[in-house]
């Protein structure tokens, strides 16, 4: 652990996907994002913005994905809520276009859809 306040603490990844990866992790137990008060939250994200100064000096990344799993569909296979905070280098894939929609491959790349000249239908509100 290299950082905590009442709410949360922030420790390094045990698999790290680069260097500096982190994790922000509540203290009280809760699956999920959406289960955290409003002042857990807060919290978190207080830590999140901590953490990212503290891997700037260490690591000084060239930007940042961050995330949260939430359920098995998901990819979460620890049900206890965690922020995954990452630090990203220039170079370190081909092409990072897409950051986060690379959890659904095909999907990652949006600026094909965009080329094709469709515009996503999201469906019905419900």
């Amino acid at each position: 652990m290299f950082a905590q306040d009442q709410l949360v603490i922030a420790l390094w990844d045990g698999y790290p996907v680069s260097p500096g990866h982190a994790l922000i992790i509540p203290r009280r137990h809760m699956p999920s994002l959406f289960d955290a008060t409003e002042p857990e939250q807060s919290a978190l994200l207080a830590m999140v913005n901590s953490t990212k100064a503290i891997i700037d000096q260490r690591h000084r990344p060239d930007g940042y994905n961050i995330g949260v799993n939430i359920g098995a569909a998901a990819g979460q296979t620890v049900f206890h809520l965690h922020i995954h905070v990452i630090p990203r280098f220039v170079g370190d894939v081909d092409e990072p276009r897409g950051g986060v929609r690379h959890v659904i491959p095909a999907k990652a790349n949006y600026t094909l859809d965009l080329e094709g000249g469709s515009t996503p239908d999201p469906g019905p509100l419900k």
